[in-house]
């Protein structure tokens, strides 16, 4: 862990080397000022020695002036130091997770990334630079005080040391107890997290369904969890307090008395037993923020963990040594395929024994209920996850062969929830081909039938599209993304019921487009309107992870009993409509 994120720091190794030293400096200069002050009580003051006063004060300035310098230049560096370190890890975790596929996505929720990339850097953050600050001031000032205390009188110095270990094993015993409830705060942020992505997603549905109060009730309730846990954690923290201040008023109390004792037999000067009390409020002080650094380090161990695990998380799918960087053509082969999410699961394989072979600018339509696995069969052409057993090929090339990216420009998909956003329509669309003119632009929309809509628009394809695409209907949308797909030119491009908002006419429409204006592209289809997929080709029947049929719309009326139940309760229930619609 510490190699990880040691390796983080990169062009801030200075700044974070320089830090300490600074400290370390604040620290001897400030140790210095209770001698010379001692001095000036007992040689100046005591005998009325303005001279010495003055000579000793001057050096006591130079003392302040050059503590308050490394004291500012160590704040300065240690800032950007930490700083600097939680912008690399915050990068170099983001761009990991770019790495991940599906499998490596599926191990961790939306909100818990969110959680990891801010709340956890920041703890990171915070600590860090403790560390560089506090953790190399409290020890050294309470070295370098304890060893003036002794220099000073060791008999009274002995004090501070019995009581620095009475005072180290209390606050050891609070601070311990307390991070029990500290480790099991970061989950319930997740939890937090998640609870307000929901809501925030869903806002439309809530209000459809006058669900506001059991929403609030429920982000309460996750608030509420972290409060408590929180409120028992600093339940324990705040005795650090009461202790410290019981141990440094004792000390005070103790050193005084024999102090005075010792200045009426002259075994001790005044300004002697004064650098005395200033060095005890220094040690115990130090012992405060050891206690106060101990809790900061330790929360943010259980960020470091979280963090590490993201850091550290390979990519399942990688390119070979040496990839194929061209997709000759759209033709689709599965050979004996079998694929699980959850590999070496032993679970029911989600594709069993698949066999296809399809031609290079076929249109090719799949059917199947819920759950028959016609999305995951999809998957595997883009490489998003790996099969267990079996191959599949794209352009008569085994797909684990291919450089990723190439393989996923040439196989564009479109899904039923797309995702748009925030800009302009011809920003999303230069998703596709971000070097695309707008006349290309205004191409793909045309075939996508999105031309209709955007022309009517105040500001046409420059209108602003809110994040997520908000301000255009359900059908529009996925108008927009089949244009963006378009655009990419691919050698494959798949429908995943990405026509589900739009009306028959226009799903109609787009067909007929696709079918004249990109004849060479392959194209899949997933549907549940036969409408949708009875032009095509030939038409896959997906059943429970398997291929139940796979022929034209025709034969599979006449030969296959899922095909023709699902086109006649379409036909006589009237299931051929509109499923959305723009609205």
């Amino acid at each position: 862990m510490l190699k990880t994120l040691g390796s983080q720091i990169k062009e801030f190794k200075i700044p974070a080397i320089l830090t300490p030293l600074c400290m370390i400096g604040e620290v001897i200069f400030e140790m210095l000022i209770p001698l010379l002050m001692a001095s000036i009580i007992d040689d100046g003051v005591g005998k009325g020695d303005m001279h010495h006063i003055l000579v000793v004060g001057g050096f006591m300035l130079l003392m302040a002036l050059g503590g308050l310098f490394f004291g500012i230049m160590g704040g300065k560096l240690g800032a950007r130091a930490s700083t600097g370190f939680a912008r690399n890890i915050r990068e170099a975790m983001f761009d990991n997770i770019q790495t991940f596929s599906f499998s490596n996505i599926d191990k961790y929720s939306t909100p818990s990334l969110v959680t990891r990339l801010t709340t956890d850097v920041t703890n990171l953050q915070m600590a860090f630079q403790m560390i560089l600050r506090m953790c190399t001031r409290a020890p050294i000032t309470m070295i370098v005080a304890m060893f003036m205390s002794f220099y000073i009188n060791p008999k009274l110095a002995s004090i501070y040391l019995i009581a620095v270990i009475i005072l180290g094993v209390l606050l050891f015993g609070v601070i311990s107890r307390a991070m029990k409830y500290f480790m099991e705060i970061f989950p319930r942020y997740d939890q937090l997290n998640e609870s307000i992505e929901e809501n925030v997603r869903g806002v439309r549905i809530i209000k459809a369904f006058v669900r506001e109060e059991y929403e609030t009730e429920k982000l309460h309730n996750a608030s509420e969890a972290i409060y408590q846990m929180f409120c028992k954690a600093e339940k324990m923290v705040v005795l650090n307090t009461p202790l410290m201040k019981t141990t440094i008023y004792t000390c005070i109390l103790i050193i005084s008395w024999l102090g005075a004792k010792a200045i009426t037999s002259s075994a001790m000067t005044t300004g002697e037993l004064t650098s005395m009390l200033t060095y005890c409020m220094n040690i115990l002080t130090s012992m405060m923020i050891f206690s106060m650094i101990f809790v900061m380090v330790t929360m943010s161990m259980a960020s470091a963990r979280r963090i590490c695990e993201v850091l550290e998380e390979k990519a399942d799918l990688a390119d070979p040594e040496d990839p194929v960087t061209e997709v000759a053509d759209g033709s689709i082969r599965f050979d004996h395929v079998n694929f699980r999410y959850h590999k070496n699961s032993g679970e029911k394989p989600v594709l069993q024994d698949i066999n296809l072979s399809i031609r290079s600018g076929e249109t090719i339509g799949i059917m199947g209920a819920t759950g028959s696995a016609k999305t995951s069969l999809v998957n595997l052409l883009s490489r998003l996850y790996d099969v267990d057993e079996g191959s599949v090929s794209v352009g008569g090339v085994d797909v684990r062969k291919y450089d990723m990216e190439v393989l996923r420009n040439q196989v564009s998909v479109v899904l039923q929830k797309n995702v748009l956003f925030s800009g302009t329509i011809i920003d999303n669309l230069r998703w596709g081909d971000p070097g695309a003119t707008e006349e290309e632009c205004r191409e793909a929309c045309r075939i996508a039938c999105a031309d209709e809509f955007i022309e009517k628009m105040p500001d046409g394809y420059h209108t602003r599209l809110t994040q997520g695409g908000t301000n255009v209907s359900g059908g529009q949308r996925q108008r927009l993304c089949i244009a963006r797909a378009i655009l990419k030119k691919p050698r494959i491009i798949v429908f995943d019921d990405s026509t589900s908002a739009v009306d028959t006419a226009t799903d109609a429409k787009i067909r007929k487009a696709l079918a004249e204006e990109i004849p060479d592209t392959t194209k899949i289809i997933i549907a549940q309107r036969i409408s949708s997929v009875q032009d095509a080709d030939r038409i896959i029947v997906m059943d429970d992870g398997r291929i139940d049929a796979f022929d034209t719309h025709e034969n599979l009326l006449k030969t296959n009993a899922i095909y023709r139940e699902v086109y006649e309760s379409q036909i006589n229930g009237n299931g051929d409509f509109d499923e959305g619609g723009d609205q």
